[in-house]
């Protein structure tokens, strides 16, 4: 019996007559399937691949056959924009069946809230934090709304595993368990992740239905790829305007600041282009979503903001400045392209930097072989935890420490937190006043109150900061954007520039009352500083995938000529220094040079390791070596401390580990830190910088 025969009757029907659709894809038939068996699922497909028909026809059939009282089915998204993408396809399928779907999010105006709360949609697209707003919100009755939610549908899943943001929907999750009559049934979507098996294990939670990962094969698919090298930005950006010319394009940047200044460039070289990141404002990135949507020849320069899953319409080519963090990433970009019958998915990388050219290569090279980051799920997030605790304590007028843990302890993300340590937490929060008790119940305390309690606490909604902004305008009141008070701080009336939404904006004058900079046009721009100041790793797997591709002949036929003189120079300063890399050491002028290529938080943890048993050196770590000066920096007293390195006892030494984690620098990793113990913070900031477990077995497998 086929899945599609055992959709409910009106769903065939819907779907051959409003679809015209003749078959399902085989993912869509292994996913009804599961989900029809009433499993758990993740579910892989490549972009446009039909993922979210694979879990939405057997949710929407059974709405038809058991049609519940409120919510039946919960779409979550990550980001609201995918959410506005989404919402006339669901509203299309639930529409055609006599279903109704609803869309809350930040934007949502409140008289359609209002009408959703008397009326409520059988299928509701929504946000974890929008969840957390209903929870606390007086006017929400869960119990009511969510008490025949049956099925859960996590969009870009892997976008939210292994964050903060994974720790507080799953957080969420647990909570509307508790109010459901059913078992949820969870779904997650996703097109490229590496082992799917844990991203299912921690999506089941406290369910006891069964789980499947819905991983069909794939036919094999060609891909073009090139990899250009210019040595600067003015060329790089003339260069992507020759190839994006007569086309829709996406160009990736690293970070806001390269995003802007490569939009300037392409503008200067005539092409039609259009900035879409976080700080231009809502309107704008709209107003470009739409044109790019309709039109057939512009460009959209982006970061990260438009990786995931949003439509903007048939899309002819990738291009990439310098090269993204993982694999993952860049296989999401590629996946953008490739839609249309006999299209072929591309990236063409645009790298000012030899490290640009090499990274390009090494995430080539390991997607090839279908090597993809596996996502580890953290068991002891302490951020979302004190989140909880102080959501649970609004939104249920106090919370008895008890009724809180019973919640906390099924939320996978908090598994190795135990009894103990949350005591001592409550104890130390009721010290500090960010909790208080009334009447045995923990209510929010003033420190809490004086830091969250604005705007009616929106700000305790989301996990992460939202960091003080101003909003810039024209001087007739269009908004462009924003920027951030340590930028702001430094800007002039009538002197400073700028660029935003790839323009050039002169500063008129900054009103700090209402947080506003009004500009106006100005003939060219100077770059905002736009980046924050964590360091940024890379990962083991992709660093020694550089190793490789720097001591071995391959030659890559994706390289441009320029390209391939900068691997091929390259190759030859780092084995005249390392030679075949077996002997990575090399000390030169007072400075040892240990060539590690094993990422960037392993060389961290190196780093402060050295300095721990070495007190007198100075060791600078990057994702490929550790620099190190200092001293009496010998040959000899290097391999004493080598040898230190490579024993175990030194990796389970606690004591050592903890001096070291009271003196790494303070870094503002959550915005809940403020209310953190000492001990807490410290182990919050030792997770972001240091990997022991990886550090350990990474030093225990080099030769000697």
């Amino acid at each position: 019996m086929s899945v599609f025969s055992r959709f409910a009757p009106r769903l065939q029907e819907a779907i051959v007559a409003r679809l015209a659709w003749t078959s399902l894809r085989p993912v869509q038939e292994e996913a009804g399937e599961a989900l029809l068996a009433g499993d758990n699922a993740v579910i892989l497909a490549p972009t446009a691949g039909g993922k979210t028909e694979a879990s939405m026809f057997p949710a929407i059939s059974g709405l038809i056959e058991s049609a519940p009282d409120g919510v039946g089915v919960l779409y979550v998204a990550p980001i609201k924009a995918l959410l506005n993408n989404q919402a006339d396809r669901l509203g299309l399928y639930t529409q055609m069946v006599g279903l109704d779907r609803f869309v809350w999010h930040g934007d949502t105006p409140d008289n359609e809230r209002r009408r959703f709360l008397k009326e409520p949609a059988e299928l509701l697209m929504t946000t974890p934090e929008s969840l957390e707003v209903m929870f606390v919100s007086r006017r929400v009755d869960e119990r009511r709304l969510f008490s025949e939610l049956r099925m859960i549908v996590i969009d870009e899943v892997h976008a939210f595993a292994g964050s903060d943001r994974g720790a507080h929907l799953m957080s969420v999750i647990e909570r509307l368990a508790e109010v459901t009559k059913h078992d949820l049934q969870r779904v997650g979507l996703s097109a490229t992740v590496g082992a799917p098996e844990a991203i299912l294990d921690w999506l089941q939670g406290t369910s006891q239905r069964p789980g499947r990962v819905v991983d069909p094969p794939k036919p094999p698919s060609r891909r073009q790829l090139l990899v250009v090298h210019r040595p600067d930005l003015e060329l790089l950006a003339q260069e992507a305007s020759r190839m994006a010319q007569g086309q829709k394009s996406l160009f990736f940047c690293q970070s806001r600041a390269m995003s802007e200044a490569v939009a300037e460039e392409m503008r200067l070289a005539g092409t039609t282009v259009f900035v879409h990141h976080s700080a231009v404002s809502r309107e704008e990135r709209q107003l470009a979503e739409e044109k790019f949507h309709h039109g057939t020849d512009a460009c959209i320069v982006c970061t990260s903001t438009l990786e995931l899953g949003i439509d903007v319409g048939d899309l002819d080519r990738v291009l990439q400045a310098e090269a993204p963090d993982t694999v993952s990433s860049f296989l999401q970009r590629m996946g953008r392209t490739g839609r249309r019958e006999g299209q072929v998915a591309n990236t063409s990388f645009f790298c000012e930097s030899t490290d640009g050219v090499l990274q390009a290569i090494a995430l080539i090279e390991l997607a090839k072989v279908g090597w993809v980051e596996s996502i580890a799920v953290p068991k002891r997030c302490w951020p979302v935890l004190i989140h909880q605790l102080l959501a649970m304590s609004l939104a249920y007028d106090g919370v008895t420490a008890e009724d809180a843990w019973a919640h906390l302890s099924r939320v996978p993300d908090f598994q190795e937190i135990s009894r103990e340590e949350y005591d001592r937490l409550i104890a130390w929060m009721l010290e500090d006043e960010s909790l208080r008790l009334a009447a045995g119940r923990l209510v929010l305390g003033p420190k809490s109150e004086q830091q969250f309690g604005r705007r009616n606490f929106m700000e305790l909604f989301a996990v992460f900061s939202s960091p003080q902004s101003y909003t810039v305008l024209t001087e007739a009141d269009r908004p462009l954007g924003t920027l951030t008070q340590d930028f702001v701080d430094r800007l002039v009336d009538g002197v400073s520039c700028f660029l935003l939404g790839g323009r050039a904006w002169a500063v008129e004058r900054v009103q700090h009352d209402d947080r506003r900079v009004v500009v106006s046009p100005a003939p060219r721009g100077k770059q905002p500083t736009w980046g924050g100041f964590l360091p940024q790793f890379l990962g083991r797997e992709i660093c020694e995938r550089v190793r490789r591709v720097l001591l071995e002949d391959e030659a890559f036929t994706y390289l441009d000529a320029a390209a391939r003189e900068r691997l091929e120079s390259h190759r030859e300063d780092v084995r005249e220094r390392i030679g075949d890399g077996r002997d990575r050491v090399r000390i030169e002028d007072g400075e040892l040079r240990w060539w590690t290529f094993a990422g960037g938080k392993i060389n961290a943890t190196l780093r402060y390791a050295i300095e721990g048993l070495e007190p007198s050196w100075k060791a600078i770590p990057d994702n490929f070596l550790i620099k190190m000066r200092g001293a009496d920096l010998t040959a000899k007293r290097w391999e004493v401390l080598r040898e230190r390195l490579r024993a175990a006892s030194l990796w389970h030494d606690e004591a050592f580990w903890d001096g070291i984690a009271a003196l790494l620098p303070s870094y503002r990793l959550s915005k809940f830190q403020p209310l953190m113990p000492d001990w807490v913070e410290r182990e919050v900031v030792a997770g972001y910088l240091l990997d022991l477990p990886g550090a350990a077995e990474w030093v225990q497998t080099q030769s000697s």
